[in-house]
C-alpha cells in the first residue's frame, strides 16, 4: 500500500514538473519572439560629440524602427575607451545593453593599458571602418608617396610627423607604414587629429597622420596633399589617392573600426534580432547620407564577418604594437 502511494506520488510530482517545464519553454520561447520588448541601451565608450558618438547616434537612430523599440545612447568615455567597453562587457547578457566598440578593443591590452579583450564580446556587426592617410602641406616638396619615402630615407627622423598620441590609432598607422617603407620619423604627438592638422597648416610640422574624412576639407580647399591611403582599398573620401596596394605595401593596413556588440553569453537569439535590426540600419537612406557628408566610411560586417575582423586586428596589433617601444 505504501509502496503503491509512493508511487503515486512520484508520478504526480513528475507530471508537475514536466508541466512546468513546458511553461519555461513556452515563456523562453515567448520572450525570443518579443524581443527586445524593452528599450535598448547602446554605451559610447567616447566623449560626447566626437566621431564614434555621432556614428553610434546615427546607426541607434536608424536602427530603432527596426527593433521596435528605442535605442539610448550613453556616453561612457576614459581610458581610450577602457572605462565604458569595461563596464559593457560586464553587463547583463540579455541583449538589452549593447556596446560601441571601437579599435581600441584590440590595441589597449597590447598598449598594457587594459585587460579587456575582443573575447569579452559576442559581436553583432561592424559598421565603419577608415584607413589611416598620410597628407602634407600643399607647397610639399614631393607628390607622390615615393618621393615622400626616398626624401625620408635620406633624411632620418628629419621629417617631423603629427598624429594622435603614442599608441592612439593614427600614430599605429603611421608607425605601420614607417616600419614598413623602412624609414623614420619624428613624432609628435597631438591630442587628437584637429590639432594636429592645423599645426600642418601652420607648417610647425611636415606631414601628419589622420583618416581621410578629417583631411577631406583641406584637400579640397588645396591647403594639403594626400599622398597615401593606409589601406588595401581606395578611401570613399579621397578614391583618387594611392593606396598600399598600389605600393606593395598591404601588410601595413590600420585603420579605425567601429561596431556593435553585446556581452559575452547572451542569447543567440538576440543577437540575431540585433544583427538583423543592425544590418538594415546601415543600409538606411538618411544613414548613407550623413555617412557621406561627414567623409565617413561605410563597412559593414555580419556578426561572423565581424568576429574574424576583431581576431585579425588583434593579431596584427600583437604584433606592431611591442616592436614601437611605446612608454
Amino acid at each position: 500500500m505504501k509502496r503503491n502511494l509512493l508511487i503515486s506520488l512520484l508520478l504526480v510530482l513528475s507530471v508537475i514538473l514536466a508541466a512546468c517545464g513546458d511553461a519555461d519553454g513556452a515563456a523562453s520561447g515567448k520572450e525570443d519572439a518579443n524581443f527586445p520588448g524593452k528599450p535598448i541601451t547602446l554605451i559610447v565608450p567616447h566623449p560626447a560629440g566626437g566621431g564614434s558618438d555621432a556614428v553610434a547616434r546615427a546607426i541607434a537612430n536608424a536602427a530603432e524602427k527596426h527593433l521596435g523599440q528605442s535605442i539610448g545612447v550613453v556616453n561612457k568615455p576614459g581610458g581610450g575607451g577602457a572605462v565604458g567597453m569595461t563596464e559593457g562587457s560586464l553587463a547583463k547578457a540579455d541583449g538589452l545593453t549593447a556596446t560601441f566598440v571601437t579599435v581600441e578593443l584590440t590595441t589597449l591590452r597590447h598598449l598594457g593599458l587594459s585587460e579587456l579583450k575582443y573575447q569579452d564580446f559576442e559581436p553583432v556587426a561592424q559598421i565603419n571602418f577608415d584607413p589611416g592617410a598620410i597628407a602634407v602641406p600643399a607647397d610639399a616638396p614631393y607628390d607622390t608617396i615615393e618621393e615622400f619615402f626616398a626624401y625620408a630615407k635620406e633624411h632620418p627622423k628629419e621629417i617631423q610627423l603629427g598624429s594622435t598620441v603614442p599608441g592612439a590609432i593614427w600614430h599605429l598607422a603611421a608607425a605601420s607604414v614607417e616600419k614598413a617603407a623602412g624609414v623614420e620619423f619624428s613624432h609628435i604627438p597631438f591630442e587628437g587629429s584637429a590639432p594636429a592638422i592645423t599645426a600642418l597648416l601652420g607648417g610647425h610640422i611636415d606631414a601628419v597622420s589622420a583618416s581621410p574624412g578629417e583631411l577631406l576639407a583641406n584637400e579640397v580647399a588645396g591647403k594639403i596633399k594626400t599622398l597615401l591611403i593606409v589601406d588595401t582599398e581606395p578611401a570613399a573620401a579621397l578614391p583618387e589617392v594611392t593606396t598600399l596596394t598600389d605600393i606593395g605595401m598591404e601588410d601595413a593596413k590600420v585603420g579605425a573600426w567601429r561596431g556593435i556588440t553585446v556581452p559575452k553569453g547572451t542569447p543567440e537569439s538576440y543577437i540575431k534580432k540585433l544583427e538583423d535590426a543592425f544590418l538594415k540600419a546601415a543600409k538606411d537612406e538618411e544613414f548613407i547620407k550623413f555617412m557621406e557628408n561627414s567623409g565617413l566610411g561605410i563597412s559593414v560586417l555580419n556578426s561572423e564577418d565581424f568576429g574574424k575582423a576583431m581576431e585579425d586586428s588583434d593579431s596584427s596589433f600583437g604584433k606592431l604594437i611591442p616592436t614601437l617601444n611605446i612608454n
